[in-house]
């Protein structure tokens, strides 16, 4: 932990992520898209305004480190293939926009909205809209303008995605047509921005990976009110007949893995943020002397509705942290 980020000495060159941006520059291929995008290791997935490129992870490039990205913070944003080119495909739609300045389009910000509209500290996302695309978790089209483009873009991108079909009834079909047209016209067409720039690359970041977690935990961490007391009171028993039946407090630490991945799925809330929930749950559990009443296979899924009930309750009344860097 205290290495410095700069001296890790990770590279995308003879590791799997080569092989993720070689399928996705076929894919560009395909469609005549005349746009490699330049990556680089950094601290996190991002692509800079006005740089045709993106940034991918340092964790991602060995696997010690993912395995250490996991022990941190519960899980590895990009640690599949599959999740890994969704993000990729979403990054690349940020690169094209910038190497074609399409955010300077009519039609494009009709659509989409202003690029220059200023980033939220945090945003409300409907998940019942059909005005935007689904594609990453937590509904992230909905949080700006530009991360609206780019989820719409790698819906587009995706070989197979059926969009058509997918989206019929849709406003957000309106975009996804724009996209191809937009696609379509500026095919074979040379960038108006080429820089290869190389922005926060990790040889330049002198933070130790001890100082990166702490800041990634406390970015990740949310608050929640300690106010669970009357649903878990319906969920579980404190009746002296129930006395010898497990505690409610060690079910959940049983079945914490399996609420955190079921409920992060349902919700698209960090796995670290529910965590956090799961925690002030289970030691109100064990200070209300909570014991099992009923069978396991029912309670945990009880207890999994009632998660995500609160979590989306919470989000819709606090709103959420924006992860500007997705």
């Amino acid at each position: 932990m205290p290495l410095r980020l700069r001296d890790l000495g990770v590279t995308i060159e003879g590791t799997w992520l080569a092989d993720c941006v070689d399928e996705l520059y076929t894919e560009l291929d395909q469609r005549r898209i005349r746009l490699h995008p330049h990556v680089w290791i950094s601290d996190e997935w991002f692509s800079p305004a006005n740089v045709p490129g993106f940034a991918i992870p340092f964790y991602l490039a060995h696997p010690r480190l993912m395995k250490l990205e996991r022990s941190e913070l519960l899980e590895v944003e990009g640690g599949t293939h599959a999740e890994c080119m969704q993000i990729m495909r979403h990054e690349c739609g940020h690169a094209i926009q910038h190497a074609f300045q399409l955010h300077r389009r009519r039609e494009w910000q009709r659509l989409f909205g202003k690029s220059s509209t200023k980033y939220p500290e945090s945003y409300r996302p409907n998940p019942a809209s059909k005005k935007y695309v689904q594609h990453l978790r937590r509904w992230y089209a909905q949080s700006h303008p530009d991360e609206d483009f780019a989820e719409t873009f790698a819906v587009w991108l995706r070989p197979r995605s059926g969009w058509r079909r997918r989206y019929v009834g849709w406003p957000a079909l309106k975009k996804l047509q724009y996209v191809d047209r937009l696609m379509k016209e500026i095919a074979d067409t040379t960038p108006v921005v080429r820089n290869r720039n190389h922005v926060d690359a990790l040889r330049t970041l002198s933070r130790t990976l001890f100082e990166h977690y702490t800041v990634r935990r406390a970015l990740y961490s949310v608050e929640y009110p300690n106010t669970y007391d009357e649903d878990l009171r319906r969920l579980f028993s404190t009746a002296p007949q129930h006395r010898s039946h497990e505690s409610a407090a060690s079910f959940l630490r049983r079945h914490r893995t399996d609420i955190r991945r079921v409920v992060a799925k349902w919700t698209g809330e960090y796995e670290f943020t529910l965590n956090a929930v799961l925690g002030d749950m289970i030691g109100r559990c064990r200070e209300l002397k909570l014991r099992v009443n009923g069978r396991d296979r029912q309670l945990l899924t009880d207890f999994m509705v009632l998660l995500t009930a609160r979590t989306i309750e919470y989000l819709a009344k606090h709103g959420r942290r924006d992860w500007v860097t997705v």
